[in-house]
């Protein structure tokens, strides 16, 4: 991100400010179209992450932050800031001790954006610039911590960057595992976060969200739900992006043997009902499924479930998805 100190930087201010307005017209609203418009194609978990190569314990990831055409709802399109053209974008998969080498390609012909890792101990001020229109940017980090942590742009205003889309998961493996790493069948991961009125700043600011959604729609886990059978202990890696509201994940019909808090090993609850998660909080949760059914995973804050806050974990004797329709909750 960038910092202005003083006066003689503030017609760059201006410059940067007036490119978001232009994006953040309040006289857009969220675009409702032709289902046949867009693609069908739904996403039930994020995209696989970018790493573009590993050499020991150097991983090299590049990703480009664009203007995307994103499906909330069906027949709902949001004109997104995204990374790599998802919200929520790639889940970014490493391992304890790595170093993270960067690269942020900045495909939006308006507008400066940059990355903010929460997994790394960074100097903001070198480590999370700005990268400019048509531009590229390369940053190294070590990871020392681990856990589910959030990445979004840090961008000024940081506020409408998250709220157009660009947030993501990074999970830094432990080194040595979670001491449940022989117990678990099946993991899964999850990003709640909030669709406003688009582009619409004092929305943002003010407002109450239009949808509050799972991995980035309000469909995608409970048309195609997560999939275990009778017996499985599942993991679910989770995250709050927010960027305004808190989440109280619940699973409706069983209990969390094990909750990490923020995904570190060393932050383990057991027999937890509910978990809560501030915006850009993160877990890993853990439970056993012990009779076939539709299990519904929500935020207990119902109101964000009537706006689109829920999956459905499906168990079936076999594992496998026998069609229906998923319970409702």
């Amino acid at each position: 991100m960038s910092f202005w100190l003083n006066l003689s930087k503030l017609s760059l201010v201006l410059t940067i400010f007036t490119a978001v307005l232009s994006h953040c017209s309040s006289s857009e609203s969220i675009k409702p179209v032709q289902h046949s418009e867009v693609s069908t194609e739904s996403i039930s978990q994020p995209p696989v992450d970018p790493i573009i190569r590993r050499e020991g314990t150097t991983v090299f990831i590049e990703m480009t932050s664009q203007v995307t055409d994103i499906e909330i709802s069906k027949g709902v399109i949001y004109n997104a800031w995204t990374f790599n053209g998802t919200v929520p974008g790639p889940v970014l998969r490493v391992t304890e001790g790595d170093t993270l080498v960067f690269t942020l390609k900045n495909k939006d012909a308006k507008m400066n954006h940059s990355m903010d890792f929460h997994a790394v101990h960074a100097a903001p001020s070198s480590k999370f610039i700005d990268v400019m229109p048509g531009e590229e940017g390369t940053f190294t980090y070590s990871t020392s911590s681990p856990g589910v942590f959030m990445y979004h742009c840090g961008t000024k205003p940081v506020l409408a960057h998250i709220a157009n889309g660009m947030y993501g998961m990074i999970i830094v493996e432990p080194k040595a595992g979670y001491p449940s790493d022989h117990l678990v069948d099946r993991e899964y991961t999850l990003v709640q976060s909030e669709w406003y009125k688009e582009h619409d700043y004092d929305a943002f600011l003010n407002g109450e969200p239009d949808y509050v959604v799972f991995n980035g729609n309000d469909y995608g886990l409970t048309q195609h739900p997560l999939l275990a059978k009778v017996g499985d202990t599942v993991r679910i890696y989770v995250s709050n992006a927010g960027p305004n509201e808190v989440s109280s994940f619940h699973i409706v019909g069983t209990i969390m043997d094990r909750v990490y808090t923020d995904g570190n090993p060393r932050n383990m609850q057991y027999g937890i009902q509910t978990v809560m998660l501030p915006a850009s909080g993160g877990a890993v949760v853990e439970f056993t499924v012990t009779e076939e059914g539709d299990y519904p995973i929500v935020t207990h804050q119902f109101n964000h479930v009537a706006k689109g806050a829920s999956a459905v974990l499906r168990v079936t004797k076999d594992g496998t998805d026998h069609g229906g329709p998923a319970m409702s909750h």
